[in-house]
């Protein structure tokens, strides 16, 4: 078992002033429903601060305009090869720039670089084609991708804040047995990190889970990339998925059929229990995996105060946790 006790402040960050002959990418992949949106508002807050210590970010407001095109192939742009060459030479060109300005590492934050929530929820399988994907996004990237920062969420919750979210924005309600599709199927978090290990061999895989980070994207960065992370003003929690009330406000407005959705006013769950357990039983499987070292291909990060206050639902493992030659525990300066 990994416990990262972050580098906060000023006295950490000074352990992170390393000579670098190049600039050091950090991935971050989300996934969806994880709380990306809340870690990459805290990464634009803190730029300044990050950028004084040579921590730069790269997040949607700028990926989106542009500076990926053609990682993933685009009909009528000419051949998959050379659309990936020219995005190759757009990202070197900046990562240069980024050097140039004093940066030694790039926090480069991006969900849909896994896929994306519509095919998800319309596949009913999750992040199904990642690896093909992320094969892409390391070979635009030259090899200088050295971390991947990737939160996993029980399956239950993960699901239906995805159909929550999915069905908000205009996706069509789906059938019922296409819940019971999703709670059938086995392919996990573990399957998900096999194929990001396989695309990205070089990369070392960081997961962190959602019950025990959400609102803390300082820890998340510190343990992630292993840099200075400067200390949140407050928790946040943005883009949330809506209530129900919401959601049949959303529906009714658009002219839906939204008889299907349950009464109440907490959050929408389209799994019934017999579904929900044996989605919550495929996670339990992921955490025992991740915690008996995940056969040397991610490593766990686990955080200390929630794990000693409340394990949030992962199961407790007794005996030895972690792999070999995985990340020595790290006693890191906190701000006195």
């Amino acid at each position: 078992m990994i416990v990262a006790y972050p580098i906060i402040g000023p006295v950490g960050a000074a352990l992170c002033q390393v000579a670098r002959s190049a600039v050091d990418i950090v991935l971050h992949l989300g996934a969806h429903r994880t709380g990306s949106t809340s870690f990459q508002a805290y990464m634009r807050d803190h730029s300044a601060e990050l950028a004084h210590w040579g921590v730069g970010f790269w997040g949607p407001h700028r990926i989106r305009k542009g500076m990926f095109a053609g990682i993933m192939p685009r009909p009528g742009f000419g051949a998959a090869a050379s659309q990936l060459n020219r995005a190759k030479g757009r990202i070197s060109l900046q990562v240069a720039q980024a050097k140039t300005r004093g940066r030694h590492t790039l926090i480069v934050s991006e969900e849909n670089m896994m896929g994306s929530i519509r095919d998800n929820l319309r596949l009913g399988s999750l992040y199904p084609a990642v690896g093909e994907r992320m094969a892409r996004y390391a070979a635009a990237m030259t090899g200088r991708a050295s971390k991947i920062m990737l939160t996993v969420r029980s399956l239950d919750h993960y699901w239906s804040s995805v159909a929550s979210f999915a069905v908000a924005r205009g996706q069509p309600m789906p059938r019922s047995d296409h819940w019971d599709r999703i709670a059938e199927t086995r392919r996990s978090w573990r399957d998900v990190i096999a194929d990001l290990a396989c695309a990205v061999p070089d990369a070392e895989i960081r997961v962190f889970p959602f019950e025990w980070f959400a609102g803390q994207p300082a820890e998340m960065l510190a343990a992630g990339a292993d840099c200075y992370a400067p200390t949140a003003a407050q928790q946040s929690w943005l883009n949330r998925s809506p209530s129900l009330p919401q959601l049949r406000g959303l529906l009714e407005e658009r002219g839906d059929r939204f008889s299907d959705l349950p009464r109440g006013d907490g959050r929408w769950t389209p799994f019934d229990a017999r579904q929900s357990a044996a989605l919550r039983e495929l996670y339990a499987e992921d955490m025992h995996w991740l915690y008996a070292g995940a056969d040397g291909l991610a490593t766990l990060i686990e955080d200390p105060v929630r794990t000693q206050e409340n394990n949030m639902g992962a199961p407790q493992m007794t005996g030895n946790r972690g792999r070999p030659n995985a990340i020595k525990e790290r006693a890191m300066a906190r701000p006195g």
